[in-house]
């Protein structure tokens, strides 16, 4: 493949995670509106975010095992098709329980994407830039953050919660043509089945590998699923302020996924995440003592985004040099795993809010990434 192919093919697959990241994280920014809409407590809402990660959780690792012999280009049209079909529902969902059920088939949909992608990026790439290609691929969910979360959260504001889904289908039309006109039929992939899901799982130091992916996630999330009502009662922010603190958590999220590539082909994996999980623990404690001067409130979301964010290519990189034999299939549960943790730090943080308050979030979120760091460590002991 020509390096002018190749970027035409990470394109695709980087829009189509773009799809992904604001379909799954768009959420945050229109959890009042949702919730006023639908008489729901914003704990109740916050459970959109949950039946998506739970759904993507037990369905990409399982999908993507089962869809091992099918061609790349046609387990990642598949996905896509889902994916916005349910988003579709979602825009048009009359109850809660059509929510809900909406956000089960979107976050399966995904979960057929973003391994997938990963996989795809990884074999078109030589080994000594698998880092970029990685984080390149990724790009688009990051960028999700930067235009998909703080757009959608002003337009759900503007002109209704359901305005930022029916953005989210068009551009998921645009990602499948992409998908389908730059994916070659016929590229390279690892066939891998349940019997690999299955060895994976068996494996204690891939199960302590992928519960730092869990426990990381969990640790951002305890916060972030519940962003808009701890800045609007501690920092008194309305919509603009709101949008704007994810604008600034998406411009550092970006940089932190390019970062990340590059730290992890220049020092190594390990040492990338070592830092990452270090910086968790110190940003995240901050949201526990505020309110502090917006500027720096601001500053603050754009340095905790570019540290926290460098995890993705990295943590990626490892799990495929681990087990290169069972690359797919750690990529699924990789990404299962983010769900998995997104679903847990918002329950967490739910948890959190209900006992302790508003105030605790920042605490508790620092606590679950000192434990993540733990597990890293941990799991670094058991190389062979």
């Amino acid at each position: 493949m020509t390096a002018g192919a190749r970027r035409m093919l990470v394109f695709a697959l980087s829009s189509a995670n773009f799809v992904v990241g604001m379909g799954a994280f768009v959420v945050i920014g229109v959890l009042t509106p949702v919730a006023e809409d639908f008489a729901l407590t914003e704990a109740e809402a916050g459970l959109m975010m949950t039946a998506y990660a739970l759904a993507y959780a037990v369905g990409s690792p399982t999908l993507v095992a089962l869809s091992g012999g099918m061609a790349r280009r046609t387990v990642l049209a598949t996905g896509l098709t889902i994916f916005t079909a349910a988003v579709v529902l979602t825009a048009l969902a009359p109850t809660p329980e059509v929510l809900f059920a909406a956000r089960v088939m979107t976050g399966i949909g995904a979960g057929l994407i973003t391994p997938v992608a990963a996989g795809v990026a990884a074999a078109a790439s030589p080994p000594e830039g698998r880092g970029k290609a990685l984080a390149a691929a990724f790009f688009g969910l990051t960028l999700a953050q930067v235009l998909g979360v703080p757009v959608g959260a002003w337009l759900g504001y503007t002109y209704g919660w359901e305005t930022v889904f029916w953005l989210n289908a068009a551009l998921g039309a645009v990602a499948l043509t992409a998908i389908l006109m730059l994916v070659p039929r016929d590229i390279p992939f690892q066939v891998n089945s349940l019997g690999t899901l299955r060895d994976a799982l068996g494996d204690l130091r891939t199960v302590l590998a992928i519960l730092f992916t869990v426990l990381s996630m969990a640790a951002v999330y305890v916060f972030y699923t519940y962003t808009a009502p701890v800045l609007e009662a501690r920092m008194g922010f309305d919509r603009d302020g709101v949008s704007l603190f994810l604008l600034a958590f998406g411009v550092g999220a970006v940089f932190g996924n390019l970062l990340g590539g590059w730290l992890t082909d220049r020092i190594g994996a390990y040492r990338t995440l070592i830092f990452v999980a270090s910086t968790g623990i110190i940003f995240l404690s901050v949201y526990s003592f505020l309110p502090i001067p917006a500027w720096l409130l601001y500053a603050q979301a754009v340095l905790w985004a570019v540290c926290g964010w460098s995890f993705a290519a990295s943590q990626q990189f490892r799990l495929i040099s681990m087990a290169p034999e069972r690359q797919n299939v750690m990529l699924a549960l990789n990404a299962a795993a983010i769900y998995v943790g997104v679903s847990l730090g918002s329950w967490i943080g739910g948890v959190t809010l209900r006992i302790a308050g508003l105030d605790a979030l920042g605490l508790t979120g620092a606590a679950v990434s000192a434990l993540a760091l733990l597990t890293l460590v941990l799991s670094e002991r058991l190389r062979p």
